[in-house]
């Protein structure tokens, strides 16, 4: 098989591979997305390998796939953020700041909004009110139909009155 037709069956894969994990067959995209990284990696395929390994509890999994994915392309942001988030859920929240930090300067991320929220709950469970005011701020400038950073803000805001 030629370079072109391997890229065009992993890209066919992983949309099998992400309609699966929608629908909640998730034993099934982890395989279908296994076989659409053996066809041709993508930074793409392995974060969304790792989301799917977070939807089973499989977090140290999840964060395994997603330096594999910076491994492949650095310079997309969702892998970044996701282990940021896998973090915070470990409740490692310092640990999560550099992963988040690059997430917020990655080259190539559809939703950097995501990153500042959840670089504003880090500040909040460091009782940095201020910074995590800024950082909820700038997840709305960037999505400003982003309901969970308005309700962390809308919190906060109640919280230091």
């Amino acid at each position: 098989m030629v370079a072109a037709e391997h890229i065009q069956l992993a890209r066919e894969l992983f949309q099998r591979a992400y309609h699966l994990q929608m629908e909640g067959e998730l034993d099934l995209a982890i395989a279908m997305y296994k076989r659409s990284i053996a066809a041709h990696p993508t930074a793409e395929a392995y974060t969304f390998l790792g989301w799917t390994y977070r939807f089973q509890g499989k977090i140290d999994a999840a964060i395994e796939e997603c330096k594999k994915a910076i491994e492949v392309d650095p310079t997309l942001g969702n892998p970044y953020n996701d282990i940021g988030s896998y973090l915070i859920e470990l409740g490692k929240h310092e640990e999560a700041i550099p992963w988040l930090e690059k997430a917020i300067v990655s080259k190539r991320y559809e939703a950097y909004h995501f990153a500042w929220y959840n670089l504003g709950r880090v500040h909040i469970q460091q009782d940095l009110y201020k910074g995590a005011r800024e950082c909820f701020e700038k997840a709305l400038a960037i999505e400003p139909r982003y309901t969970l950073a308005k309700e962390a803000l809308d919190r906060l805001r109640r919280l230091v009155q």
